[in-house]
């Protein structure tokens, strides 16, 4: 009988002997947690080939195996550390950050904060948890705060002189916005610098946006004043002509009279810085005409360039067409006073002629010079239209109706002038 193969059988056993209940694998030690280990046969050492181990981590922490086994290759079959928990790393909103207690462990507590303008939307606060998830998501930072903007502070701006308007400027305002700066796309409702303001109180404002949409206004307001003096009227019987608004600084106000009037004063006077009028006051008194000169000539100086003229002559008083004539200029003395016309009648023959200017009597010699100045007839009626220049206008052999006298006068070149005055000075006459 060959022993050979008992005698390997029996060495082979004994080898397996000499392994069993020896130390194989590395001892398990578990920081931050707890390990429980089952050996194949109850042996002593808990790191014998085929030992299982379960691994309990401690709250906040994980191992990759929950058991593990020793191995022939005397490592353990996985690693069995336990390792803190850690949730993904957060996002940082935008416009915006986060601090945290402990990075993105487990347990650890994140607040979140905006840039200064911003607003927080959403949860404050997210705590990383065992499933390694965060308990919130990351919030948004929402621009809702309004841009300022400061409007200019102007004074109270008086017109230049003669104009009732001021040249206004100012410069023009920037947005401050905490989110995003300096805005400089602002939004004027008014009429901008640099611009001429009438008199009065002008409210305006300027508007900003920032990029959120956030909208920032402010108001202020541009007075402009006019230095008035006093009011002055036109004097009785004349007219007065202004440029500008007739009583602001630097206005001129000019006079004149109507016809038999002379002007007594200034002639013009103008609004001064301190709120007075220039010169003197103004009026028109009534021609004083002397008929005591000794020419004709002389008399009809006296209305050069004041006043019309219309001599009528006849022989007698009791000539039909001198009545006539008479009676129809009764009804129309408004009319003749509008276009400056005087009457002057020379009635008579030589000597017992006389001449009459309304209620003054003009001495028979001068009566007759004033015949023979104009050449008129003492045998027959007669008139002459004579006009501011002293010249001989229109004659005329026989009566004429008050509205044919006026259309005749009406045509004259200064006439259309007075017709302008007049109108402006509602100066009007139904005769």
């Amino acid at each position: 009988m060959d022993v050979w193969p008992l005698v390997l059988l029996s060495v082979q056993l004994c080898l397996c002997c000499a392994y069993e209940g020896t130390p194989w694998c590395a001892p398990i030690k578990v920081k931050h947690g707890d390990v429980s280990c089952r050996t194949p046969r109850g042996e002593n050492y808990r790191n014998v080939m085929g030992t299982r181990c379960k691994i309990r981590c401690k709250q906040g922490y994980e191992s990759k195996s929950s058991e593990v086994v020793c191995m022939a290759s005397k490592h353990w079959s996985s690693s069995y550390a336990c390792q803190e928990i850690r949730c993904a790393k957060l996002n940082m909103p935008p416009n915006g950050g986060y601090k945290c207690s402990d990075g993105s462990y487990f347990n650890s507590r994140c607040e979140f904060f905006c840039s200064p303008g911003y607003v927080l939307m959403g949860q404050k606060t997210a705590t990383c948890q065992y499933r390694k998830t965060w308990s919130a998501g990351v919030p948004t930072c929402v621009d809702v705060d309004p841009p300022k903007i400061k409007c200019p502070n102007l004074k109270d701006k008086w017109a230049e002189p003669a104009k009732l308007t001021a040249r206004v400027t100012w410069e023009t305002p920037e947005g401050v916005d905490t989110a995003d700066g300096i805005l400089t796309d602002v939004i004027l409702k008014g009429k901008p610098s640099k611009s001429n303001f009438p008199e009065g109180l002008h409210k305006m404002s300027y508007t900003v946006f920032d990029r959120a949409g956030n909208k920032g206004s402010c108001r202020f307001s541009v007075r402009v004043r006019v230095r008035r003096c006093n009011a002055l009227f036109p004097p009785d019987n004349g007219y007065m002509k202004c440029d500008s608004d007739a009583d602001n600084y630097g206005t001129t106000c000019e006079f004149t009279c109507t016809g038999g009037y002379e002007l007594r004063g200034s002639a013009a006077r103008v609004c001064q810085y301190g709120l007075t009028w220039s010169g003197t006051d103004t009026t028109c008194a009534a021609m004083n005409i002397n008929v005591g000169v000794r020419t004709a000539a002389a008399l009809l100086d006296q209305f050069y360039e004041k006043r019309r003229l219309l001599v009528i002559s006849a022989p007698t008083a009791a000539n039909h067409n001198y009545r006539f004539q008479m009676t129809n200029l009764q009804h129309a003395q408004c009319g003749l006073d509008l276009r400056h016309v005087t009457v002057i009648e020379v009635v008579g023959t030589f000597p017992a002629q006389i001449g009459r200017i309304r209620h003054r009597l003009l001495p028979p010699a001068l009566a007759l010079q004033l015949r023979l100045l104009l050449q008129i007839s003492q045998r027959s009626f007669q008139m002459v239209l004579v006009d501011k220049q002293g010249m001989d206008k229109q004659r005329y052999p026989f009566p004429i109706t008050a509205a044919e006298l006026f259309t005749t006068i009406d045509t004259f070149p200064l006439r259309k002038d007075e017709m302008v005055l007049q109108q402006e000075a509602g100066q009007t006459c139904q005769s």
